[in-house]
């Protein structure tokens, strides 16, 4: 089995899918786009050999490498890199290297569409927002006028919360029109929910062989705009409904031998034409793990290595792991900006049971997660509550 994975050295996490790959059995050759000597060494023992590139925004120089793995070790089985930014990427490599394992170049760009997502999650059983892809203006405040205000604007092809916009009038339609007008932006009504994630690893059948549920304190895109406080959670438990609606969700987009990220609202309030309170509608689906530390969290929510887990269940079909959950981790993130009633090491020693470990993010991650993360496990969701209440708590509230 040859697997080529693409930038195992960003994020710094991913040489472990490397790891996990050796251990099952694969030749791995990593292309990476840093000088081989400032790898770490946990990347370079775990690979059977590196392909250094400039950058991978050069295609020419990544289907030198290909072929040079091709050349010297045989047919390429698999080309994956588990990362947002180089799908495409990936999807161009299979297709110039007759590579099955994995989706074609079109097949991943209609899935990166938010838009073209909607249809899945219908076959699905599952209710969208309402939406259009305005073509001007005129097409933008006829959308308005039919479902009203407030409306979200945000990329149709993108990650995140950025050139994402909350509008309440009109005069913000046309403000934020004008500001985007060059991108492809999707237009959408407003819905009141919570956002969950249900993201887990499904086999060669489309099987899911693991299923975590991710739950925000606060939203993304208050963090992103307002620089709000934000943290997130693994549930303790994944309800047999959402374990249905994960598989058909799954089923719905033909997903094979890989990573999901599935992005949901769960209503807070009954919805005409959505649902009621508590009921979920589709998002969007990232066909790759949770960002960020989200894979860590699985870890310790569950006493696994989700990492391992991937390549096994790529590579072998199974999946070894208990499906008892012991625990809920996850993680507050602090900003810089906000007066906060407790400092981190007075949160840390109320919840030094609890507490796995604090980091200080770099600001590409910072803007999203928060300056300062501390990440925590629990046993119970009431212990979970009071923690977050205690370390979001602001000074004077």
């Amino acid at each position: 089995m040859n697997f080529v994975f693409i930038s195992p050295n960003y994020p710094e996490n991913y040489w472990m899918f490397c790891r996990g790959l050796k251990k099952y059995g694969a030749r791995v050759f990593a292309i990476v786009d840093t000088p081989y000597n400032n790898l770490k060494q946990e990347l370079k023992d775990n690979v059977d050999e590196c392909y250094v590139v400039q950058s991978f925004h050069n295609y020419d120089e990544i289907l030198r490498a290909v072929a040079y793995f091709t050349f010297k070790y045989g047919k390429i089985d698999w080309i994956e890199s588990n990362n947002e930014a180089w799908l495409t990427l990936d999807a161009r490599l299979r297709d110039d290297f007759n590579v099955k394992s994995g989706f074609s170049f079109e097949k991943i760009s209609e899935f990166q569409s938010k838009a073209a997502m909607k249809k899945y999650y219908e076959k699905a059983g599952l209710p969208v927002a309402r939406y259009c892809l305005p073509k001007s203006l005129q097409d933008a405040k006829e959308f308005a006028d039919k479902v009203g205000f407030p409306l979200v604007l945000k990329p149709d092809h993108g990650v995140g919360a950025s050139f994402t916009y909350s509008l309440q009038n009109m005069e913000d339609l046309e403000n934020y029109y004008n500001k985007t007008k060059d991108l492809c932006m999707i237009l959408e009504e407003y819905v009141k929910g919570d956002v969950i994630t249900l993201d887990g690893i499904c086999d060669a059948k489309g099987q899911i062989r693991f299923l975590g549920s991710m739950e925000y304190v606060g939203n993304c895109m208050d963090s992103v705009l307002n620089q709000d406080s934000i943290g997130s959670f693994y549930t303790l438990n994944v309800s047999e409904e959402y374990r249905d609606i994960a598989q058909r969700v799954i089923d719905a987009f033909g997903l094979k031998n890989r990573f999901f990220h599935g992005e949901y609202f769960r209503l807070t309030e009954d919805v005409e034409g959505l649902g009621k309170k508590g009921a979920l509608i589709g998002l969007e689906v990232n066909f790759r793990p949770p960002g960020g530390f989200a894979p860590d969290l699985i870890n310790y929510s569950n006493d696994i290595d989700i990492y391992e887990l991937w390549a096994e269940i790529l590579l072998h079909q199974s999946a070894s792991y208990s499906k008892l959950r012991k625990y809920s981790a996850g993680f507050a993130g602090r900003r810089d900006s906000i007066a906060y009633r407790y400092n981190t090491e007075e949160i840390e020693n109320m919840f030094k049971d609890e507490h796995i470990g604090t980091e200080v993010l770099p600001p590409a991650y910072a803007a999203t997660m928060g300056n300062v993360t501390i990440k925590v496990r629990f046993t119970s969701n009431e212990r979970r509550e009071e923690f977050f209440k205690t370390a979001l708590e602001r000074l004077g509230d």
